[in-house]
Formats: C-alpha cells, structure tokens, sequence
C-alpha cells in the first residue's frame, strides 16, 4: 500500500462527465462521458440536456474510472468535485453525487475551482508546478490570463474575456462556414489546409488605448462579427466561401492575440513559466505559436496532451490531492454549485 492518499475527482461544469483517479502526480484513470452529441444539433450546449445527461452518465463513468484504476470505492482516500463556474444544473449533479460519496464512505470532500484545476493538471504529465507561473486558460466559456504564485491558495487574475470566449467564437465561426458543433476541432482540421494571411481579420483590444483598461484581456465578439460579415459580402456576391482559407485567418487571429498577451503578462509578471490549459489548448495552431514566441522570449512552455486539456475528472483529482499533499482542510457539507464561483476561490469552505 502507498503512503500518499488515492483521490476520486468529479467534473460536470458543462457537457463532459469527468471521473478521474489519482495518486499523487500519478495518473490511475480518466473516464470522460461527453453529451456534445447531444447539443449538436442546437449548435451550442443545451444546460438542461446537459444536466441530464450527467444524471445518466455519473454511475456508468464512476464505475468505468474504478476499473481502469484497479481500484474500488472503498480504497478512496478523498474525494474532490468541481463547485463551479460553470453550468448551474450541471455542477449541482457532480456536487450532489461527491457529497453522496463523501458521506457513504465517510471520506473528506473537496469542492474545487473548475479554472485552478485546469491548472493543476499539468502536474500529472510534468511534475510540480513552478512557483508562481503563468496560466493562459481558453475554453468555451473562459479565456483567462492568470498569475498562479500557488494553485491551492493563491491565484491571481490578470485578464480575461469580456465578451465572447475564444472557444465560443470558433463555435459561432464554425456555425457561418457550415461546419459542425464543437467548432473548435472542425476549424483546426479546414485551418490546416488553408491560407492563414488570406483575410487580415480584426484583433480585438490591441489597440494603443486598450493597453490601459484592457491590457490582458480578451475580446472575440467582433471578430466573430467580421468574419460572418465577410462570408455574408461573398455569399451576397454569389462567389464561394474558401473555407479552410477563412478557418484559417480566423484561427491566426485568436492564436495571435492569446500568444501576444501571454507572453506579454509574463514579462511584465517577471515569471519565466507559461502554462496553456482549457479546451482550446488542444489547437494545433496555439500550441505551435505558444511555443516559438515563448521560445523566443525566454519563458518556458508547459502544456498537457490535448486529452488533458478539456474537461476532465483527472483534473479536479489533480487539484484535490495537492489539497491533500498540503494539510487543506476539507469543505463542509454545506457548499454548494456557484455558476460564477471567482478565479481566487480556489477552494470552497461552506
């Protein structure tokens, strides 16, 4: 038997049904139930679909994570589950399903930041963290510049989006070029295949004036508005729409901006460790772009295998047993899901 304690963590902020084990940094299972089928044909994610698809999927995906570990439920040491942001509906699932856990088997619960855990995950493929480092976190629902002195405790936010997340706006993207839901993986695969200077798209708050106000954080409403009114001038015009071309120039245009304000956030923190996370990380192009300027600028890039990237129980497991590791004292039963949980609340007492 190992000294350092097996932790069971619990995602369900949006449409994956995460169930993760772990021992430490060490990775056992990482069971993943996702309904993006499901919301397909609405073109974005549906909560109460969601919600109940986490119903359907939770004991299924435990028991699935179990067995991948070799381990049983008994063996659980602690247990960590996502309190939010995210989903009200589907967060409350996770919840109510970690409390059930922690109150049969008579184990500690931890109810965790969604974006610190984003965070933490990297440990499980490269080790400890570096104190402080730099964390740029690009989903659906979050792009996030954050200054992470300590991912338990102390998580400082630098910027973030103002409007329309980058993962979002390749959603809508997707939607004008008539590419399916989730956009992000279909326009990284028509992007491969085109032109990324053929449309010199718009990028939002990099002007002189937004070095004040906005200096690292994001916006992507209009250049989501450009590129539909670009295809809609084309499509009025009756020519073709070249979508790998346009697929193309709209993913430069976001890798540009998250990469530029990154590595700028880290000069002007002094911090020499870039960290990329969320399901936009999985980008071919951001990862590629990450990497030479970081190399470029001196800052040492981490970033997780794209399976780690998007929403997953390893994640909120990676962050619970550092808890652990640290002497954390464990949530109450009286937590609760908070959709708008902030960034700096890494851990919820109740």
């Amino acid at each position: 038997m190992s000294d350092v304690p097996l932790v069971l963590g619990i995602e369900t902020s949006c449409d994956e049904t995460g169930v993760g084990i772990v021992r430490g940094h060490t990775l056992l299972a990482d069971a993943v139930a996702s309904s993006a089928e499901e919301h397909a044909r609405f073109g974005g994610v549906v909560p109460e679909v969601a919600s109940r698809a986490h119903l359907e999927a939770m004991v299924p995906t435990l028991d699935r994570a179990c067995a991948d570990a070799g381990v049983r439920l008994g063996d659980i040491d602690a247990i960590a589950v996502t309190s939010g942001p995210g989903l009200a509906g589907a967060l409350l699932v996770g919840v109510a399903a970690a409390k059930a856990l922690a109150l049969g088997l008579g184990r500690p619960l931890y109810g965790v930041n969604h974006l610190a855990a984003h965070v933490a995950v990297d440990q499980l493929e490269h080790g400890p963290l570096p104190e402080p480092c730099l964390a740029l976190l690009v989903s659906g629902g979050h792009s996030s510049l954050l200054l992470v002195p300590d991912v338990t405790g102390d998580v400082r936010p630098m910027g973030a989006t103002i409007d329309d997340a980058a993962g979002e706006a390749f959603d809508k993207v997707a939607r004008v070029l008539g590419l399916p839901f989730p956009g992000g993986p279909h326009i990284d695969r028509a992007a491969k295949g085109g032109n990324s200077a053929y449309v010199e798209f718009p990028r939002g708050l990099t002007g002189a004036r937004d070095d004040e106000n906005h200096r690292f954080d994001f916006s992507f409403s209009g250049l989501k508005t450009a590129v539909a009114r670009w295809v809609e001038a084309r499509e009025r015009a009756g020519e073709p729409v070249p979508v790998a071309d346009v697929a193309a120039s709209f993913q430069e245009a976001v890798v540009d901006v998250l990469t530029r304000k990154a590595v700028r956030g880290c000069r002007q923190a002094g911090v020499d460790d870039l960290l990329l996370g969320g399901g936009v990380a999985a980008n071919s192009r951001l990862r590629v772009v990450a990497e030479e300027r970081c190399l470029a600028a001196g800052i040492r890039l981490r970033v997780p295998r794209p399976g780690l990237c998007t929403d997953n129980g390893a994640m909120v497991a990676a962050l619970g047993a550092e808890l652990v590791a640290r002497g954390a004292e464990p949530s109450t039963l009286h937590f609760g899901a908070d959709s708008s949980l902030p960034v700096t609340e890494v851990l919820v007492r109740g």
